[in-house]
């Protein structure tokens, strides 16, 4: 009867556990990833605010201001658009504001959007 040596066992016994090892690397960053995701504190993103603006066809420079009604209550939005250039590129600055529990919570972003035909003010701004 013939048996397998050490040898054999050994490396069997390290694939084995390299394969173990990498299958649990990947389980614990798929439960990092999902833990993520889930959201404990509803705070508004900008994403939401560049999509409504990306379907618009034409800019018009000056500061518009809202709110997210019932989704996100207590948070406000702010978006000031200008034009940078001659070529229709326009910067649009957007500012989140609000409370969530006793914590102030101020986000801000800009963006570069190219629309012409756009209305252009008389005033503009200095770079």
């Amino acid at each position: 009867m013939r048996a397998f040596s050490l040898l054999e066992v050994m490396i069997a016994l390290a694939i084995f556990f390299m394969a173990v090892f990498a299958i649990l690397q990947s389980v614990s960053q798929s439960l990092g990833s999902a833990r993520m995701l889930q959201q404990r504190e509803r705070i508004p993103d900008v994403s939401s605010l560049v999509g409504e603006l990306y379907l618009t066809n034409k800019f018009e420079e000056g500061i518009v201001e809202g709110d997210f009604g019932d989704e996100y209550p207590g948070f406000t939005w702010s978006r000031d658009t200008y034009l940078i250039g001659s070529n229709d590129w326009f910067e649009v600055d957007f500012s989140i504001h609000g409370v969530l529990g006793s914590k102030p919570i101020q986000t801000e972003s800009k963006i570069w959007m190219w629309r012409p035909g756009s209305q252009v003010s008389t005033f503009r701004r200095q770079l």
